[in-house]
């Protein structure tokens, strides 16, 4: 019976973690072929997660992600604030920049956790809680190649003025975490010294050995 019950599991979240990919809803019949498990089998699962409000079904017969996961996101992001806020302090004062953790929600970008510097006379005010497309932005951009890469892209990438006019960003993702899609990053209005990439790359990877 244990070992039924964590098969059930592993494949309820299985679902779960397709259902986050950011490529729409499913049917029954997808996720049946996708997850390669039965249609009985997929129905039985939908039923526990839907009554538990963890998934949801449209009026075409698609399946989405619940809001009852937004109850578990809120309680998650304080722990990942508290986990990153000493890694984005030694990066926005080594750097001279505002650090930033931005994890994905759907196709949007989500500021967790900001640090600014302490010893710059100017720097860029990003608030937590910011919300941006990850289309848009070097955050954005470096959990899409995440996604991409099925959690193996260790570059970093660099983009300016895309979300806000002059402001130039750097931002790695954090690697190795498959239930987070997030990344580190710096934005600044001046420029940026060539180690910075090397360092917002090592700054995510520190924060990956802490989450995990």
């Amino acid at each position: 019976m244990a070992a039924e019950s964590a098969q059930t599991l592993e494949r309820g979240l299985r679902l779960l973690r397709l259902l986050a990919d950011g490529k729409g809803g499913r049917t029954p019949t997808e996720l049946s072929a996708e997850l390669s498990l039965s249609r009985p089998v997929v129905y039985r699962l939908l039923t526990t997660l839907m009554n538990e409000g963890f998934v949801r079904r449209d009026a075409e017969g698609r399946v989405h992600l619940g809001f009852g996961l937004l109850v578990l996101a809120q309680a998650v992001q304080p722990l990942l604030r508290a986990a990153a806020v000493p890694t984005l302090r030694r990066l926005a004062e080594e750097v001279g920049a505002t650090a930033h953790l931005t994890v994905a929600e759907g196709d949007d970008g989500l500021a967790v956790a900001v640090v600014e510097p302490s010893w710059t006379n100017l720097h860029v005010a990003y608030r937590e809680g910011a919300r941006h497309s990850l289309a848009k932005g070097a955050a954005g951009q470096a959990i899409l190649a995440l996604r991409d890469s099925h959690g193996r892209r260790d570059d970093y990438f660099v983009t300016e003025g895309q979300l806000q006019e002059g402001a130039r960003g750097v931002a790695a993702p954090v690697i190795g975490l498959p239930w987070l899609e997030a990344s580190v990053g710096v934005v600044t209005f001046g420029p940026l010294e060539e180690s910075t990439g090397r360092r917002v790359v090592a700054a995510a990877a520190e924060l990956a050995a802490a989450l995990g």
